[in-house]
């Protein structure tokens, strides 16, 4: 696989900082990394530009921005959020034999950040750190549904309804119209919109501020779907991001103390 030099040579620059480097100068990484000044000025320009490289308005020497901090807190966030919904998502995967996922939202799409599978023949077409777009998918729409009025606008404006299937949502319009169901019935669903013979879905997580930070799916074969089905999933879904919310600092939900001892 081919290798970009100057996206190599950015990273290069922003590995040289660490806790007993917290600031170069443009002379000290030019010399560590042997390129010309003016290359590595145009690279720190451009990083800067992005926020992932600072400069001491004091010395002008260089040091890593506030960005790479806040990746870091994402990343974090996610470690955390995973550790903590394991223990629930296996139990839901056992409770209800289907495949279940772990997804936050990434900008304008989700993203899978962890998965069980379920015991049957069928096999979802999701992996861990894969994206999947909010209109399509049961995940996406609850968490669109939860969104501020701001958020959601920014979201979705130049949004491109893209049809997974003949199933899925073609239009803010109809969007719109589903985004409202989903508030209304605090669930959502994906009736083949994203996949094929896939029946799916979802709730959302709440942490301590109260806000929506991830959600939690089932997705259950067509073939074997029925209304039975469709309520014990909910049933345990409900339980799950109860019991994860819970454990993130959410107190408005039914779950007490004692349940989660």
């Amino acid at each position: 696989m081919p290798i970009i030099q100057s996206v190599a040579r950015s990273l290069e620059i922003l590995e040289l900082f660490d806790e007993n480097t917290r600031e170069l100068s443009i002379k000290e990484i030019s010399n560590r990394l042997d390129l010309h000044k003016s290359t590595v000025h145009s690279l720190l320009k451009t990083l800067m530009h992005y926020g992932y490289i600072a400069q001491n308005t004091t010395t002008s020497d260089y040091h890593l921005g506030w960005k790479l901090y806040e990746r870091g807190n994402l990343v974090t966030s996610q470690l955390d959020l995973r550790a903590i919904a394991r223990k629930h998502l296996e139990k839901l995967n056992q409770q209800t034999n289907n495949t279940v996922h772990l997804v936050q939202l990434l900008g304008n799409e989700a993203v899978y950040i962890d998965k069980i599978n379920g015991t049957g023949t069928l096999v979802v077409q999701s992996r861990i750190g894969k994206r999947v777009q909010l209109h399509s998918s049961a995940v996406g729409k609850v968490l669109a549904a939860h969104l501020d009025e701001k958020d959601f606008n920014k979201i979705f404006s130049g949004y491109q309804f893209i049809k997974r299937t003949q199933r899925s949502i073609e239009s803010m319009e109809e969007f719109l119209e589903e985004i409202k169901k989903v508030r209304m019935n605090h669930f959502a669903i994906d009736n083949e919109e994203n996949e094929e013979g896939v029946i799916c879905y979802a709730l959302p997580i709440r942490d301590y501020t109260k806000k929506v930070t991830a959600a939690v799916s089932v997705s259950t074969p067509k073939a074997i779907f029925n209304e039975e089905i469709a309520e014990s999933n909910k049933k345990y879904l409900k339980l799950c991001v109860d019991y994860i919310s819970k454990e993130l600092g959410y107190t408005e939900c039914s779950i007490s103390k004692r349940d989660l001892a």
